[in-house]
C-alpha cells in the first residue's frame, strides 16, 4: 500500500498528495496480485469503489474518511453486492438495505472496496470455517489468520485495504487482530449499532475496527459509534472523540494483571515472555501493576459455549429453505423433510454443530440445568470485572495463547479450537470494550505475531485507547508488515 496507516492515507488524500482514484486503483491491483493466495475477500466491488472515489476527487463527497479504501465483513448487510456470511445458506443473497455502520463509513466518505471472508456466520476462531475455502495468514500463507473475522484481518495486514470492520463475539475481532500483528478494538455492547449485521449472538455480538495503530481504530471508532433508533440495544450516550486525547499519557495508570490467568495451562511460553516484556515497559512508562481476582473467568468458555449457541439456535431457525436461505433441490414428502434437507445441505459442520448444542442447551427439562446457569455464571463474571475496575484501570492480559497456528492443524478438534477464545471470552460476556495490540513476535524461520489484550470498564474506551496507545507510543511493533 501507498500509505502505513490509516491517517497517513487520509492526510494524503485531504492535502492532494494522492487521489483517491489513484489510491483505490493501485488498493485493487494490490487485492488482484496478492489476494488469490490470502483470500481474504468474498468479493470485491471495484466498479462501485472507483465510482465513490471520483466523487471524493471532485469534492461532491467528503468526511474524516473520505477517499479511503476500507473493507467489511460479509456478515454487514449492503445494498450492493451479496451478503453471504461465508454460507451456502446465504450463497446468492442480496440485503435490500445496508447495516447502519455501512452508512456511517460511507457518510464518512469510506470507498468500500470488498466484503471479507470469515467463518460461516461468524462460528470459529480460524476463518477454515467458511464455505468458499479458508483464508491464509499474509505473515504466513500456510497458517490461519484467526477467526471469525480472519477475512476483514488478512485484507489489512496484505495492505489490501487501510482499515477494515469485523464483528467480534467471543474474540473475533482481537484473536485476528493478534494473530494478524494487527491493533483491534471491540467496542462495549451498545456502542456501536448492530442493525443489518446478521446475528450469531445476539447478546454478544459487537461491530468493531482493525488498524494498523491505535489512532487508525480510535478514527474508525469515531466514524462507527453513536446512538441507532434502529438498535434496541443501542446505547444512547454521547460519543466521544476519541482521537483528542490519545497522545496523552495517563498519568498514575493502573493496570490489572489476573491472579487467576497466572496457573491457566496451555500458554505458549513465547507469548508469556512477550506479555511480560510489555508489563515491565508499562511499568517504565510510570503505570502501576496491581494484582486482580476474577475468580469466575474459569468458567468463562464454558459458559460462553452455552450462551452463544443457544442464542445461535434461535438466531439460526429462521434459514429453513422457506423463511430464508437456500432451499434444496432433492425431491421431498413434507415441509419438515424440506426444512431438513434444505438446512443439511446449507449449513456447514461448525455451525450444525453449534445448533445442536443450543437446541439441547434449551430443550425441556436442560433449559434450567444449562442456559440458566450459565447466565448466572455470566452475572458473576460481570461482577468479578466491576470489582476489578475499583482497583485498576485496565486490566492486561494475552490476546491468544497461541500464535497462528497451521491452517487444518485444529479442524478435527473443536474443543482445541474453542479454547483458542480462553482470555476473550469474557469480554463480550461481560459487554466490555477491549482491545489487542501488537506486542512481539515469536522466534523461528517465520516470527509470527503476538498480540497483548487490554480490557476496560463499559463505555471506557476513551481511556482504553489511550492505555494501548502509551504502550504503541513505547514501542515499534505495529510498525512490522509481513512482506507479500
Amino acid at each position: 500500500m501507498h500509505h502505513e496507516t490509516l491517517l497517513a492515507a487520509r492526510d494524503a488524500i485531504a492535502s492532494k498528495k494522492i487521489s483517491s482514484v489513484e489510491l483505490t486503483t493501485e488498493t485493487l491491483s494490490r487485492i488482484a496480485q496478492v489476494d488469490p493466495s490470502l483470500h481474504a475477500y468474498n468479493e470485491v466491488l471495484g466498479d462501485r469503489a472507483l465510482s465513490i472515489a471520483r466523487e471524493v476527487d471532485s469534492g461532491s463527497r467528503s468526511g474524516p474518511l473520505a477517499g479511503v479504501p476500507i473493507a467489511i465483513k460479509d456478515n454487514l448487510c449492503t445494498s450492493f453486492g451479496r451478503t453471504t456470511c461465508s454460507s451456502k445458506m446465504l450463497a446468492n443473497f442480496r440485503a435490500p438495505y445496508d447495516a447502519t455502520v455501512v452508512k456511517k463509513l460511507e457518510a464518512a466518505g469510506a470507498v468500500i472496496i470488498g466484503k471479507t471472508n470469515l467463518d460461516e456466520f461468524a462460528m470459529g476462531s480460524s476463518t477454515e470455517n467458511s464455505a468458499f475455502g479458508p483464508t491464509a495468514n499474509p505473515w504466513d500463507v500456510s497458517r490461519v489468520p484467526g477467526g471469525s473475522s480472519g477475512g476483514s484481518a488478512a485484507a489489512l495486514a496484505g495492505s489490501l485495504c487501510a482499515a477494515s470492520i469485523g464483528s467480534d463475539t467471543g474474540g473475533s475481532i482481537r484473536q485476528p487482530a493478534s494473530l494478524c500483528g494487527l491493533v483491534g478494538l471491540k467496542p462495549t455492547y451498545g456502542r456501536v449499532s448492530r442493525y443489518g449485521l446478521v446475528a450469531f449472538a445476539s447478546s454478544l455480538d459487537q461491530i468493531g475496527p482493525f488498524g494498523w495503530t491505535v489512532s487508525d481504530a480510535a478514527l474508525m471508532l469515531n466514524v462507527i459509534a453513536g446512538h441507532d433508533p434502529k438498535d434496541s440495544t443501542s446505547a444512547n450516550i454521547d460519543v466521544p472523540d476519541y482521537l483528542a486525547d490519545i497522545d496523552n499519557p495517563i498519568k498514575g495508570l493502573k493496570i490489572g494483571v489476573v491472579k487467576e490467568y497466572q496457573s491457566m495451562g496451555g500458554l505458549d511460553p513465547e507469548i508469556k515472555a512477550s506479555v511480560e516484556a510489555a508489563i515491565k515497559t508499562y511499568q517504565s512508562l510510570g503505570a502501576e501493576i496491581v494484582e486482580v481476582s476474577l475468580p469466575n473467568s474459569a468458567y468463562g468458555i464454558a459458559a460462553y459455549y452455552v450462551i452463544a449457541p443457544c442464542e445461535a439456535s434461535s438466531n439460526l431457525a429462521r434459514y429453513d429453505g422457506v423463511h430464508y436461505g437456500h432451499r434444496t433441490s432433492e425431491p421431498v414428502s413434507d415441509i419438515i423433510e424440506l426444512f431438513s434437507k434444505s438446512r443439511a445441505e446449507g449449513f456447514g459442520d461448525e455451525v450444525k454443530r453449534r445448533i445442536m448444542i443450543g437446541t439441547y442447551a434449551l430443550s425441556s427439562g436442560y433449559y434450567d440445568a444449562y442456559y440458566v446457569r450459565a447466565q448466572k455464571i455470566r452475572a458473576l463474571i460481570k461482577a468479578d470485572f466491576d470489582k476489578a475496575f475499583e482497583k485498576c484501570d485496565v486490566v492486561l492480559s494475552p490476546t491468544s495463547p497461541l500464535s497462528a497456528f497451521k491452517i487444518g492443524e485444529k479442524s478435527d478438534d473443536p474443543l482445541a479450537m474453542y479454547l483458542c477464545d480462553v482470555f476473550t471470552v469474557t469480554c463480550n460476556i461481560a459487554a466490555l470494550p477491549g482491545i489487542s495490540l501488537p506486542c512481539g513476535f515469536t522466534t523461528g524461520a517465520k516470527p509470527l505475531p503476538i498480540g497483548l489484550q487490554l480490557l476496560g470498564p463499559a463505555f471506557g474506551e476513551a481511556k482504553l485507547l489511550r492505555a494501548a496507545r502509551m504502550y504503541e507510543q513505547a514501542t515499534d511493533w505495529h510498525t512490522k508488515r509481513p512482506t507479500m
